[in-house]
């Protein structure tokens, strides 16, 4: 059973006692994201997540690897559209030293001249990785195609020239406006005294100061439902479709999950088993729904040799139909419910999975559901709530498309998609 607690300034705690395993996860969780970034500072969250471990008032950045390695920890980080998030793992006996590594971390970065023009350097490189991979870079076109220049459709990573024009004085103006305790949660997963547990983190963070005047909004993005290609001297064509999706938190998102399992994730799913079973036309497909505060998204990613790429997306294009004019039976819906609470209760086990999935839902929703809810979200699903969903999410089909790969052009994408 999950609790809260709440420091003086406003720093929220969250966190789940659990007896029998002998380790414990914590998560530093900053609502620090690519949505929150500009033009000119696109990239800055990532690369704030690079620079804090490169060195704080008290430690250097291999004393800081090196504290939580020699106790057999593990300390990492990543940055998303909407959070970023420093976490550790360790031994349920040396908490202490991830509170206080972590704290350090987040409450005094050096923000080394140095060190900031070495990982621009190691970003750039990132970058240059990520275009490398075309099932990651396909994402950042897909967000581009269907929000336009809402700060949503930012990449992550940032470009080159944003990358290249961070100065220390900009670094930390945006940290210290997004670095605060009102604006972060910290959740905890593991074996742990509560007292203890709690005393700790007082003793750790109480002393870090809010900046008052500044507050996080999220707007509410239009989808602008567009076409793009990028042209890359590759094997397969990989596409990625984008149909109407729903918002974090939405009272729909349970059925949407279910309707998933059904109709795009796993071997068994209508998508894999005709597209790939039946006709053999690509090797990997998959749909899958993205939830963001105030609105959301859904897609099916597949890739293919070229010559498959219209027929593929003809196929899918039929599945769609399909799911909207025959919906899904009861039985069905019965059986996709028990396939969504086993994999529900899977994705539970493990102290690192439960801390991030209650650390992100605090952080975005300022809520989190107990596996009980959960679970009775799922069995009280009905064939009204699923039929509502799928003309939600259905009836308009495809409004956005993009690929990454050889001998495919925008117009032809746009006619695959169109029909004409």
């Amino acid at each position: 059973m999950y609790k809260r607690y709440t420091l003086n300034n406003g720093l929220k705690v969250i966190y789940e006692h659990i007896p029998y395993v002998k380790s414990i996860s914590i998560g530093v969780w900053i609502k620090s994201g690519s949505r929150f970034e500009n033009q000119n500072n696109n990239g800055i969250s990532h690369f704030l997540e690079h620079m804090l471990f490169k060195g704080t008032k008290n430690r250097t950045s291999k004393q800081i690897s090196e504290e939580i390695e020699s106790l057999g920890g593990q300390l990492n980080a990543f940055t998303s559209r909407e959070s970023t998030c420093y976490y550790v793992k360790l031994l349920d006996t040396h908490f202490d030293t991830g509170i206080d590594v972590l704290s350090d971390m987040v409450i005094n970065p050096s923000f080394l001249e140095e060190e900031i023009e070495k990982e621009k350097s190691v970003i750039l490189e990132e970058i240059s990785m990520y275009e490398d991979l075309p099932e990651d870079l396909i994402s950042d076109i897909q967000f581009k195609a269907l929000w336009g220049d809402n700060t949503l459709s930012y990449p992550i990573l940032g470009t080159y020239d944003t990358v290249s024009s961070f100065s220390r004085d900009i670094i930390i103006d945006y940290y210290s406006k997004k670095y605060t305790p009102t604006n972060t949660v910290i959740s905890v997963v593991g074996n742990f005294e509560e007292d203890k547990l709690i005393s700790e983190i007082e003793k750790r963070f109480s002393s870090w100061e809010n900046n008052n005047g500044y507050k996080i909004t999220e707007d509410s993005p239009v989808a602008q439902g567009g076409f793009l290609v990028k042209n890359k001297p590759i094997e397969q064509v990989h596409v990625a479709l984008t149909l109407k999706g729903l918002e974090s938190g939405d009272k729909g998102l349970y059925s949407l999950l279910a309707i998933n399992n059904y109709f795009g994730s796993g071997t068994s799913s209508k998508l894999f088993q005709r597209i790939r079973e039946d006709k053999g036309y690509v090797y990997s497909i998959y749909s899958y729904p993205s939830s963001y505060k105030n609105t959301g998204m859904f897609s099916i990613y597949f890739a293919c040799n070229p010559s498959c790429v219209e027929d593929a997306i003809r196929l899918v294009k039929e599945e769609i139909s399909n799911i909207y004019t025959e919906k899904i039976s009861s039985s069905e819906i019965e059986k996709i419910k028990e396939q969504l609470k086993g994999s529900y209760i899977l994705g539970l086990e493990g102290v690192s999975n439960i801390m991030f999935g209650i650390g992100k839902a605090e952080l975005i929703l300022g809520r989190v559901l107990t596996t009980d809810e959960a679970m009775e979200k799922i069995d009280s699903i009905t064939k009204d709530d699923i039929d509502e969903v799928i003309d939600y999410i259905f009836k308009d089909g495809i409004i956005s498309a993009v690929a990454v790969g050889r001998d495919i052009a925008e117009n032809d994408l746009i006619k695959y998609v169109n029909g004409n």
